[in-house]
Protein backbone atom coordinates (compact mmCIF):
# COMPACT_ATOMS: atom_id res chain seq x y z
CA UNK A 1 0.00 0.00 0.00
CA UNK A 2 1.60 3.29 -1.05
CA UNK A 3 1.30 6.51 0.93
CA UNK A 4 -1.09 7.97 -1.67
CA UNK A 5 -3.64 5.16 -1.28
CA UNK A 6 -6.88 6.04 0.52
CA UNK A 7 -8.66 3.80 2.99
CA UNK A 8 -10.86 3.98 6.07
CA UNK A 9 -9.31 5.41 9.22
CA UNK A 10 -11.02 4.80 12.56
CA UNK A 11 -10.50 7.14 15.52
CA UNK A 12 -11.40 5.36 18.75
CA UNK A 13 -12.91 7.18 21.73
CA UNK A 14 -15.07 6.46 24.75
CA UNK A 15 -18.72 5.84 23.83
CA UNK A 16 -20.69 9.03 24.39
CA UNK A 17 -17.93 11.32 23.14
CA UNK A 18 -18.06 10.46 19.44
CA UNK A 19 -19.74 13.72 18.30
CA UNK A 20 -17.18 15.81 20.17
CA UNK A 21 -14.28 13.92 18.59
CA UNK A 22 -15.94 14.32 15.18
CA UNK A 23 -16.09 18.09 15.73
CA UNK A 24 -12.38 18.13 16.58
CA UNK A 25 -11.53 16.05 13.51
CA UNK A 26 -13.48 18.41 11.24
CA UNK A 27 -11.83 21.44 12.83
CA UNK A 28 -8.41 19.91 12.13
CA UNK A 29 -9.28 19.41 8.46
CA UNK A 30 -10.22 15.71 8.47
CA UNK A 31 -13.30 15.64 6.25
CA UNK A 32 -15.61 13.97 5.77
CA UNK A 33 -15.84 12.54 9.28
CA UNK A 34 -18.65 10.31 10.51
CA UNK A 35 -19.43 9.60 14.16
CA UNK A 36 -20.08 5.88 14.69
CA UNK A 37 -20.38 3.81 17.89
CA UNK A 38 -17.04 3.96 19.69
CA UNK A 39 -15.37 6.50 17.46
CA UNK A 40 -15.19 8.38 14.18
CA UNK A 41 -14.63 7.12 10.63
CA UNK A 42 -12.49 9.08 8.16
CA UNK A 43 -11.18 8.49 4.67
CA UNK A 44 -7.53 9.22 4.02
CA UNK A 45 -4.06 7.89 3.42
CA UNK A 46 -0.98 7.32 5.52
CA UNK A 47 -0.18 11.06 5.88
CA UNK A 48 -3.63 11.50 7.44
CA UNK A 49 -2.91 8.57 9.79
CA UNK A 50 0.32 10.21 10.91
CA UNK A 51 -1.34 13.60 11.35
CA UNK A 52 -4.30 12.16 13.28
CA UNK A 53 -1.92 10.53 15.78
CA UNK A 54 0.10 13.72 16.10
CA UNK A 55 -2.64 16.35 16.25
CA UNK A 56 -5.95 14.98 17.55
CA UNK A 57 -6.32 15.48 21.28
CA UNK A 58 -9.46 13.36 21.77
CA UNK A 59 -8.68 10.16 19.88
CA UNK A 60 -7.60 7.20 22.02
CA UNK A 61 -6.25 5.20 19.07
CA UNK A 62 -6.00 5.51 15.30
CA UNK A 63 -6.73 2.32 13.34
CA UNK A 64 -5.92 1.95 9.63
CA UNK A 65 -8.40 -0.38 7.89
CA UNK A 66 -5.97 -1.96 5.42
CA UNK A 67 -8.30 -4.48 3.75
CA UNK A 68 -11.21 -6.91 3.97
CA UNK A 69 -12.41 -10.15 2.47
CA UNK A 70 -15.29 -12.58 2.92
CA UNK A 71 -14.70 -15.88 4.70
CA UNK A 72 -17.43 -18.41 5.39
CA UNK A 73 -15.27 -21.06 7.06
CA UNK A 74 -11.77 -21.56 8.42
CA UNK A 75 -10.33 -23.14 5.26
CA UNK A 76 -11.47 -20.13 3.24
CA UNK A 77 -10.07 -17.77 5.89
CA UNK A 78 -6.73 -19.58 5.71
CA UNK A 79 -6.58 -19.38 1.90
CA UNK A 80 -7.56 -15.71 1.68
CA UNK A 81 -5.32 -14.67 4.58
CA UNK A 82 -2.37 -16.21 2.72
CA UNK A 83 -3.21 -14.15 -0.37
CA UNK A 84 -3.63 -10.92 1.58
CA UNK A 85 -0.91 -8.33 0.70
CA UNK A 86 0.61 -8.14 4.19
CA UNK A 87 3.90 -6.84 2.83
CA UNK A 88 2.30 -3.62 1.61
CA UNK A 89 1.81 -2.55 5.24
CA UNK A 90 3.83 -4.81 7.55
CA UNK A 91 7.59 -5.38 7.59
CA UNK A 92 9.12 -8.87 7.78
CA UNK A 93 11.60 -7.69 10.43
CA UNK A 94 8.93 -6.34 12.82
CA UNK A 95 7.04 -8.73 15.15
CA UNK A 96 3.27 -8.36 15.33
CA UNK A 97 0.48 -9.36 17.68
CA UNK A 98 -2.85 -10.52 16.25
CA UNK A 99 -6.20 -9.88 17.95
CA UNK A 100 -9.41 -11.37 16.54
CA UNK A 101 -13.06 -10.78 17.39
CA UNK A 102 -16.02 -12.52 15.75
CA UNK A 103 -19.68 -11.58 15.69
CA UNK A 104 -22.69 -12.95 13.81
CA UNK A 105 -20.46 -15.02 11.53
CA UNK A 106 -20.13 -18.65 10.52
CA UNK A 107 -16.57 -18.44 11.78
CA UNK A 108 -17.38 -18.14 15.46
CA UNK A 109 -14.18 -19.40 17.10
CA UNK A 110 -11.91 -16.36 17.50
CA UNK A 111 -8.97 -18.45 18.68
CA UNK A 112 -9.03 -20.71 15.62
CA UNK A 113 -9.33 -17.68 13.32
CA UNK A 114 -6.39 -16.02 15.09
CA UNK A 115 -4.23 -19.11 14.48
CA UNK A 116 -4.97 -18.97 10.73
CA UNK A 117 -4.14 -15.26 10.49
CA UNK A 118 -0.95 -15.66 12.49
CA UNK A 119 0.19 -18.57 10.35
CA UNK A 120 -0.43 -16.59 7.16
CA UNK A 121 1.65 -13.67 8.45
CA UNK A 122 4.47 -15.96 9.56
CA UNK A 123 4.62 -18.11 6.43
CA UNK A 124 3.73 -15.59 3.71
CA UNK A 125 5.35 -12.42 5.08
CA UNK A 126 8.07 -13.99 7.22
CA UNK A 127 7.33 -11.81 10.24
CA UNK A 128 7.44 -13.12 13.79
CA UNK A 129 4.19 -13.33 15.73
CA UNK A 130 4.68 -12.41 19.37
CA UNK A 131 1.93 -11.97 22.00
CA UNK A 132 4.05 -9.19 23.55
CA UNK A 133 4.67 -7.31 20.27
CA UNK A 134 3.94 -3.59 20.27
CA UNK A 135 2.50 -3.64 16.74
CA UNK A 136 -1.06 -5.00 16.69
CA UNK A 137 -3.07 -6.37 13.77
CA UNK A 138 -6.77 -6.27 14.65
CA UNK A 139 -9.13 -8.61 12.78
CA UNK A 140 -12.89 -8.25 13.10
CA UNK A 141 -15.10 -10.92 11.54
CA UNK A 142 -18.68 -9.71 11.37
CA UNK A 143 -21.43 -11.05 9.09
CA UNK A 144 -18.74 -13.22 7.45
CA UNK A 145 -16.70 -10.16 6.46
CA UNK A 146 -13.11 -10.28 7.71
CA UNK A 147 -11.88 -6.70 8.21
CA UNK A 148 -8.17 -6.21 8.86
CA UNK A 149 -6.81 -3.14 10.65
CA UNK A 150 -3.49 -2.04 12.06
CA UNK A 151 -3.30 -0.12 15.33
CA UNK A 152 -1.08 2.75 14.20
CA UNK A 153 -0.80 4.37 17.62
CA UNK A 154 0.84 1.76 19.84
CA UNK A 155 0.44 2.99 23.39
CA UNK A 156 -2.93 4.68 23.96
CA UNK A 157 -2.85 8.28 22.75
CA UNK A 158 -3.70 9.61 26.19
CA UNK A 159 -0.06 8.87 27.00
CA UNK A 160 1.31 12.17 25.76
CA UNK A 161 4.85 11.41 26.92
CA UNK A 162 5.21 13.85 29.81
CA UNK A 163 3.18 12.53 32.72
CA UNK A 164 5.42 10.59 35.10
CA UNK A 165 3.36 11.34 38.18
CA UNK A 166 -0.37 10.69 38.50
CA UNK A 167 -2.87 11.25 41.27
CA UNK A 168 -5.52 8.79 42.40
CA UNK A 169 -8.13 8.07 39.69
CA UNK A 170 -6.52 10.38 37.12
CA UNK A 171 -8.48 11.81 34.22
CA UNK A 172 -7.12 10.57 30.89
CA UNK A 173 -5.75 13.37 28.75
CA UNK A 174 -7.94 12.37 25.81
CA UNK A 175 -11.10 12.55 27.94
CA UNK A 176 -9.97 15.82 29.50
CA UNK A 177 -9.47 17.35 26.06
CA UNK A 178 -12.93 16.28 24.88
CA UNK A 179 -14.62 17.53 28.06
CA UNK A 180 -12.85 20.90 27.64
CA UNK A 181 -14.08 21.04 24.04
CA UNK A 182 -17.62 20.11 25.14
CA UNK A 183 -17.51 23.12 27.47
CA UNK A 184 -16.67 25.38 24.54
CA UNK A 185 -13.01 25.85 25.43
CA UNK A 186 -10.91 26.82 22.41
CA UNK A 187 -7.74 28.14 24.04
CA UNK A 188 -8.75 31.80 24.28
CA UNK A 189 -9.87 32.04 27.92
CA UNK A 190 -8.38 31.10 31.30
CA UNK A 191 -9.08 27.71 32.86
CA UNK A 192 -9.01 26.97 36.59
CA UNK A 193 -9.13 23.51 38.18
CA UNK A 194 -9.56 23.80 41.99
CA UNK A 195 -8.98 20.05 42.52
CA UNK A 196 -6.24 19.59 39.97
CA UNK A 197 -4.77 16.21 40.98
CA UNK A 198 -1.89 15.64 38.55
CA UNK A 199 -2.80 18.73 36.51
CA UNK A 200 -4.42 17.11 33.47
CA UNK A 201 -7.13 19.70 32.72
CA UNK A 202 -4.75 22.60 33.30
CA UNK A 203 -1.94 21.17 31.15
CA UNK A 204 -4.32 20.23 28.33
CA UNK A 205 -5.78 23.74 28.38
CA UNK A 206 -2.31 25.29 28.26
CA UNK A 207 -1.27 23.07 25.35
CA UNK A 208 -4.41 24.02 23.42
CA UNK A 209 -3.80 27.73 24.06
CA UNK A 210 -0.18 27.41 22.91
CA UNK A 211 -1.02 25.34 19.81
CA UNK A 212 1.13 22.39 20.88
CA UNK A 213 0.52 19.07 19.14
CA UNK A 214 -0.46 16.43 21.75
CA UNK A 215 1.70 13.72 20.14
CA UNK A 216 4.86 15.83 19.81
CA UNK A 217 6.84 14.03 22.53
CA UNK A 218 6.16 10.36 21.86
CA UNK A 219 6.67 7.51 19.43
CA UNK A 220 3.96 5.74 17.40
CA UNK A 221 3.47 2.21 16.08
CA UNK A 222 3.18 3.47 12.48
CA UNK A 223 6.92 4.19 12.57
CA UNK A 224 7.41 0.40 12.37
CA UNK A 225 5.30 -0.07 9.23
CA UNK A 226 6.46 -0.56 5.64
CA UNK A 227 4.46 2.56 4.71
CA UNK A 228 6.42 4.87 7.01
CA UNK A 229 8.26 7.79 5.39
CA UNK A 230 10.70 9.31 7.93
CA UNK A 231 11.34 12.45 5.86
CA UNK A 232 7.63 13.18 5.36
CA UNK A 233 7.04 12.55 9.08
CA UNK A 234 9.82 14.94 10.07
CA UNK A 235 8.37 17.60 7.79
CA UNK A 236 4.91 17.10 9.29
CA UNK A 237 6.20 17.41 12.84
CA UNK A 238 8.13 20.56 11.94
CA UNK A 239 4.97 22.47 11.03
CA UNK A 240 3.13 21.65 14.26
CA UNK A 241 5.39 23.53 16.64
CA UNK A 242 4.11 25.91 19.32
CA UNK A 243 2.32 29.08 18.33
CA UNK A 244 2.48 32.23 20.40
CA UNK A 245 -0.50 31.73 22.67
CA UNK A 246 -2.91 34.39 23.84
CA UNK A 247 -0.81 35.13 26.93
CA UNK A 248 -3.19 33.32 29.28
CA UNK A 249 -2.30 31.53 32.50
CA UNK A 250 -4.05 28.25 33.25
CA UNK A 251 -4.32 27.62 36.96
CA UNK A 252 -4.66 24.59 39.18
CA UNK A 253 -4.90 24.19 42.91
CA UNK A 254 -5.31 21.30 45.30
CA UNK A 255 -5.43 20.89 49.06
CA UNK A 256 -2.71 18.23 48.76
CA UNK A 257 0.86 19.52 48.38
CA UNK A 258 1.87 16.24 46.73
CA UNK A 259 -0.66 16.82 43.96
CA UNK A 260 0.70 20.32 43.44
CA UNK A 261 4.25 18.94 43.15
CA UNK A 262 3.05 16.33 40.63
CA UNK A 263 1.31 18.97 38.56
CA UNK A 264 4.33 21.27 38.56
CA UNK A 265 6.60 18.45 37.37
CA UNK A 266 4.16 17.31 34.69
CA UNK A 267 3.74 20.87 33.39
CA UNK A 268 7.51 21.30 33.24
CA UNK A 269 7.96 18.09 31.25
CA UNK A 270 5.11 19.11 28.92
CA UNK A 271 6.83 22.42 28.23
CA UNK A 272 3.95 24.55 29.53
CA UNK A 273 5.35 25.65 32.88
CA UNK A 274 5.40 29.29 31.73
CA UNK A 275 1.67 29.17 30.90
CA UNK A 276 0.51 27.42 34.09
CA UNK A 277 0.40 28.07 37.82
CA UNK A 278 -0.23 25.55 40.58
CA UNK A 279 -0.66 26.22 44.30
CA UNK A 280 -1.79 24.46 47.43
CA UNK A 281 -5.21 25.83 48.34
CA UNK A 282 -8.29 24.30 49.99
CA UNK A 283 -11.50 24.84 48.05
CA UNK A 284 -12.99 27.05 50.77
CA UNK A 285 -10.10 29.52 50.36
CA UNK A 286 -10.12 29.55 46.55
CA UNK A 287 -9.56 33.11 45.26
CA UNK A 288 -10.94 34.50 42.04
CA UNK A 289 -8.03 35.05 39.64
CA UNK A 290 -7.38 38.51 38.27
CA UNK A 291 -8.35 39.08 34.67
CA UNK A 292 -11.28 38.02 32.51
CA UNK A 293 -13.66 35.22 33.45
CA UNK A 294 -13.17 31.80 31.94
CA UNK A 295 -13.90 28.15 32.67
CA UNK A 296 -13.72 26.31 35.98
CA UNK A 297 -13.09 22.69 34.98
CA UNK A 298 -13.10 20.13 37.77
CA UNK A 299 -13.19 16.37 38.30
CA UNK A 300 -13.90 16.16 42.03
CA UNK A 301 -13.67 12.95 44.06
CA UNK A 302 -16.85 10.88 44.00
CA UNK A 303 -17.87 8.16 46.41
CA UNK A 304 -17.38 5.02 44.31
CA UNK A 305 -13.95 6.29 43.29
CA UNK A 306 -12.29 7.98 46.25
CA UNK A 307 -13.59 8.04 49.82
CA UNK A 308 -17.16 7.75 51.05
CA UNK A 309 -20.07 9.75 49.61
CA UNK A 310 -21.21 11.32 52.89
CA UNK A 311 -18.32 13.74 53.56
CA UNK A 312 -18.06 14.43 49.82
CA UNK A 313 -21.44 16.18 49.83
CA UNK A 314 -19.97 18.78 52.14
CA UNK A 315 -16.97 19.22 49.86
CA UNK A 316 -19.22 19.69 46.81
CA UNK A 317 -21.46 22.11 48.71
CA UNK A 318 -18.38 24.13 49.68
CA UNK A 319 -17.16 24.16 46.08
CA UNK A 320 -20.54 25.36 44.83
CA UNK A 321 -20.78 28.08 47.47
CA UNK A 322 -17.32 29.45 46.63
CA UNK A 323 -18.02 29.46 42.90
CA UNK A 324 -21.41 31.17 43.30
CA UNK A 325 -19.95 33.77 45.65
CA UNK A 326 -16.66 34.62 43.90
CA UNK A 327 -16.84 33.47 40.29
CA UNK A 328 -19.56 35.54 38.66
CA UNK A 329 -19.18 35.45 34.86
CA UNK A 330 -17.23 32.17 34.93
CA UNK A 331 -18.67 28.95 33.46
CA UNK A 332 -18.34 25.61 35.27
CA UNK A 333 -17.72 22.14 33.89
CA UNK A 334 -17.92 19.32 36.45
CA UNK A 335 -17.30 15.62 35.79
CA UNK A 336 -18.88 13.15 38.20
CA UNK A 337 -20.53 9.74 38.38
CA UNK A 338 -22.94 10.89 41.11
CA UNK A 339 -25.85 13.16 40.20
CA UNK A 340 -26.46 13.76 43.90
CA UNK A 341 -22.98 15.23 44.33
CA UNK A 342 -23.56 17.49 41.33
CA UNK A 343 -26.81 18.70 42.91
CA UNK A 344 -25.04 19.26 46.23
CA UNK A 345 -23.04 22.08 44.62
CA UNK A 346 -26.20 24.14 44.20
CA UNK A 347 -24.91 25.26 40.80
CA UNK A 348 -27.37 25.88 37.93
CA UNK A 349 -26.33 22.95 35.76
CA UNK A 350 -27.98 22.22 32.44
CA UNK A 351 -29.03 18.59 31.83
CA UNK A 352 -25.85 16.49 31.91
CA UNK A 353 -24.06 14.98 28.93
CA UNK A 354 -24.16 11.28 28.04
CA UNK A 355 -22.57 8.67 30.34
CA UNK A 356 -18.90 8.09 29.55
CA UNK A 357 -16.78 5.18 30.81
CA UNK A 358 -13.98 6.38 33.10
CA UNK A 359 -12.08 4.26 35.61
CA UNK A 360 -14.67 1.50 35.70
CA UNK A 361 -17.52 3.97 36.26
CA UNK A 362 -19.90 5.97 34.08
CA UNK A 363 -19.31 9.69 34.47
CA UNK A 364 -21.22 12.64 33.03
CA UNK A 365 -20.25 16.21 32.27
CA UNK A 366 -22.36 18.85 34.02
CA UNK A 367 -22.13 22.40 32.68
CA UNK A 368 -23.34 25.86 33.60
CA UNK A 369 -23.52 29.03 31.59
CA UNK A 370 -21.79 32.15 32.98
CA UNK A 371 -22.57 32.35 36.70
CA UNK A 372 -24.52 35.41 37.85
Amino acid sequence: MDTAARFEIFLATAPGLEPILRAEALERGFAPAEAVPGGVNLQGGWPEVWRANLELRGAGRVLARIGAFRAMHLAQLDKRARKFPWGETLRPDTPVRVEVTTRASRIYHAGAAQQRIERAIREELGAAVDPEARLVVKVRIEDDLCQISVDTSGESLHRRGYKQAVAKAPMRETLAALFLRACGFAGTEPVLDPMCGSGTFVIEAAEIALGLAPGRARRFAFEDLATFDPDAWSALRAVTGPASGPGLTMRGSDRDQGAVRMSLGNAERAGVASATEFERCPVAELPRPDGPPGLVMVNPPYGARIGAPGPLRGLHASLGAVLRERFGGWRVGLVTSDAGLARATGLPFAPPGPPVAHGGLKVRLYQTGPLP
